[in-house]
Parts: structure tokens; C-alpha cells; sequence
């Protein structure tokens, strides 16, 4: 998480009094009483902004700018001056500069141009690791967003079921996305370089299948709502997997096909011809870490789209997407996020989910605050439990209500 500010002033008791302000609004400062500590923490990547004051003994804060700019241009220097330093700090935006401060600054002016830098920082980074998923040709980090272990447990079992050349079962809740984890399947595969079909299974003929099979050729064919296929191009499809044919065959489906299976809904033999690698999507009631992230990405499509500017997604507009189920998924998510762009919505959550009272919603808030703590301290709960400003003894009480267990952060 982009939330590192490297604080750089030769004045003890002003590092001590700006660390304690970033801390208290949540951000993670670094101390670095001159040039010389400092530049052993700015890197390529560096996964924050710096805060420096421009006059230091030595190398002053015009050396730290010119060092950071050579390690990584696109690094945010807010450089803060006294009185007198104004011509200088004019001079420094000059030379690339993000911002600067006079001293004394107010906590919320600081505050202010430090969030700026971070959400800069933060979408230089994101873009970074965009561009080299797509340089690499990894389809998983490319379409699939978020960051939770859930997410990424899912990216690595779309690359392995991507290998292997044969049948794949897509399964999720409804809006999960069933049709981009099969194409990401595809793109993933060797034959990635041949066509990929997707057809709703819901109406398919016979000949629609043999049809949609033959486009396909030595690609994919993928079959959404998989439970829906008519029982004469049920055995049209178990006859093509059962003569080999040119395309690999990806099922999609929201349903129970087990359960059709045994109520004679569906093709058992078909059923297990296809069942042969199983992707799970897991809903975003299972990962609710990921809805912030997905919810700004789906913002920034949508502006994209719409050729409108971004609004800024607030804490309150999150905190809003956090207190709902979501049960139409990434789907009901997308849908929100272009309601968002277009100024009718504002992270309220879909149709049904505004049942919820006071009291669940603030659970629910209570909760995700309590998993992010938990996340950012990799597990330990007692740094958490001081992260959140909390008793221990109230903490874990906390803890043991939701069932929120330290070790599965770990």
C-alpha cells in the first residue's frame, strides 16, 4: 500500500512533531535526519512520497531533489521551506518539485498536499505493474484485478488450469465474471494465438454448437450458463470432447451442476468429461479487501469510457461500498462505479442492499477496519490493536466477535 512518506529534516523535534502527524492519519513515516541517511530508502518503486525540509546542513534539500529524480522521476518531493525560502521553493517546483510548504504549516494544509503526492505515487505504481503484466503477457494480472490472498489464489489457478490442455469448469456467483476468467484461461493457453468463441449455452442448438465449435477451431469455446444447454446439444457436445475435437471446450456456470446432475437435469457423462480442471471465482463477499480496488478501477474505466474526469473516491464513499453484500458481484460493482462517474450514485451499493440497518452497516464497517489492521501488520495483533488505537483486551474482543482470526493474515 502506497502509504510510506520519508520525512528528511535535520531538526530532531520537527521530524518527531511531522512523523507524529502523518501518524496520526494513519500514514507510515520514515525519519531521516540528512542527505545521507536518506537516500538509503528512495529507490525505483519506492512505495511513498518524501517530505523534506530545504535547508540542511551539507546536502541540502536541491541535492535530495536532484537524487531522487535520478533514482525514479516520477518519485513526489514535497519540499518544505522557512520564511525567506519562498524564491527557492519556486525554484524547486521548477526543477520537478511536487509541492512545497512554508513552515509552520498547518496539520491539514500538510496533510492536504501529502495525499496528493501518495494518490500520484499510487497510480505511477499501479500503471507500472500494469504495463509489465502486459510487457510479460500475463493475461491473470492484467484483467484480473485486486489484491487480496483470494484474488491472488485465483490468478494462480487460472495459470496452472491455463496450461493444461484440457476441459475447464468456470463456476462463481452471478456477475462474478465467469466469461473474462475463461478468456483469461484462453489468452494464458497455447492457443492463444487461435480464436476464442463464447456462446450463452441458454437456446444452443445442434447446429449452433457445431457452428460456434468450427469458428473456434484450434482456440476455445466458451459456454456460458453451462446448466442452460438443451438436452440435443448436451450429447452434441459429449460426441465433439469424446472425438477429440479442434477446440477446448471452458463451461461457465452460476449453477449447481452436481445437483443437476443428480436430479437428472443435466448429462452426468457430460458433466464429468468437463469437470476435469475446476476454476472457483470467489464473490466479493468472500474478499471484501478487493472492493476498494476494484471499485477505483471500475471508476477510472468508467470516466475513460464516459470521457469524463474521475471523482475522487472518498473514505466515505468506501466505507459506503464496504457496509453492502454485494451479491451481484463485480457486475453490481461495474454498474455502481459508472453511476458514480455520472454523479447519480455514490458507492450506495445495488437494488436490496440498502435494507440494512444502522447497526449492520457499522458492523460491517467495524470489521473490514479490524481485517485491514490485521493485513497491514502481517497478523500481529498486538501492532494492530495500537495501529486502530485500541486496548489489546478490547481488540480481541472485537476480534472474537466477528471471528476474525489474527493467523489467517499471517
Amino acid at each position: 500500500m502506497t502509504r510510506r512518506v520519508l520525512v528528511v529534516d535535520d531538526d530532531a523535534s520537527v521530524r518527531a512533531a511531522l512523523a507524529q502527524t502523518l501518524e496520526l492519519a494513519d500514514l507510515l513515516p520514515v525519519t531521516a535526519g540528512s542527505f545521507i541517511e536518506a537516500k538509503d530508502h528512495i529507490s525505483q518503486g519506492f512505495p511513498g512520497v518524501v517530505l523534506s525540509d530545504i535547508r540542511m546542513p551539507g546536502r541540502d534539500g536541491f541535492h535530495l531533489l536532484e537524487h531522487v529524480q535520478g533514482v525514479d522521476a516520477e518519485l513526489p518531493v514535497i519540499l518544505l521551506t522557512g520564511e525567506g525560502d519562498i524564491p527557492m521553493a519556486v525554484r524547486a517546483m521548477g526543477e520537478g518539485a511536487f509541492g512545497f510548504l512554508e513552515k509552520p504549516c498547518a496539520a491539514a494544509d500538510l496533510l492536504a498536499v501529502v495525499e496528493r503526492a501518495l494518490k500520484t505515487r499510487a497510480l505511477v505504481l499501479e500503471n507500472r505493474r500494469l504495463k509489465a503484466a502486459l510487457e510479460a503477457g500475463d493475461a491473470a494480472a492484467r484483467m484480473l484485478h485486486g489484491t487480496s490472498p483470494q484474488s491472488e489464489a485465483l490468478r494462480a489457478r487460472v495459470r496452472v488450469v491455463a496450461g493444461a490442455d484440457a476441459e475447464v469448469l468456470v463456476s462463481g456467483a452471478p456477475g462474478a465474471g465467469i466469461s473474462k476468467v475463461a478468456e483469461v484461461v484462453h489468452l494464458l493457453s497455447p492457443r492463444a494465438k487461435a480464436g476464442f468463441v463464447k456462446r450463452p449455452a441458454a437456446g444452443l442448438d445442434r447446429a449452433a454448437l457445431l457452428e460456434a465449435h468450427h469458428l473456434a477451431g484450434g482456440g476455445s469455446l466458451c459456454l456460458d450458463e453451462l446448466g442452460n444447454l438443451g438436452g440435443e446439444a448436451q450429447f452434441a457436445l459429449l460426441e465433439l470432447l469424446e472425438q477429440g475435437g479442434a477446440a477446448r471446450v471452458i463451461g461457465g456456470t452460476n449453477a449447481d451442476l452436481c445437483a443437476r446432475v443428480d436430479a437428472g437435469a443435466f448429462n452426468a457423462d457430460l458433466f464429468y468429461r468437463l469437470d476435469v480442471m475446476r476454476v472457483r471465482i470467489p464473490s466479493l463477499a468472500e474478499r471484501p479487501d478487493d472492493i476498494p480496488v476494484l471499485f477505483r478501477h471500475y471508476v477510472a474505466q468508467a470516466a475513460e469510457q464516459a470521457g469524463l474526469s474521475a471523482p475522487e473516491v472518498t473514505p466515505d464513499v468506501i466505507a459506503g461500498l464496504m457496509a453492502q453484500d454485494w451479491p451481484g458481484n463485480a457486475r453490481a460493482l461495474m454498474s455502481e462505479a459508472m453511476r458514480f462517474v455520472l454523479g447519480v450514485g455514490t458507492g450506495a451499493g445495488s437494488e436490496g442492499e440498502g435494507d440494512l440497518g444502522l447497526t449492520e452497516q457499522m458492523a460491517r464497517v467495524e470489521r473490514s477496519l479490524l481485517e485491514e489492521a490485521l493485513r497491514r501488520e502481517a497478523g500481529h495483533a498486538s501492532a494492530a490493536a495500537g495501529r486502530l488505537k485500541l486496548p489489546r483486551k478490547t481488540f480481541y474482543d472485537k476480534l472474537a466477535r466477528y471471528g476474525v482470526k489474527p493467523e489467517d493474515f499471517r
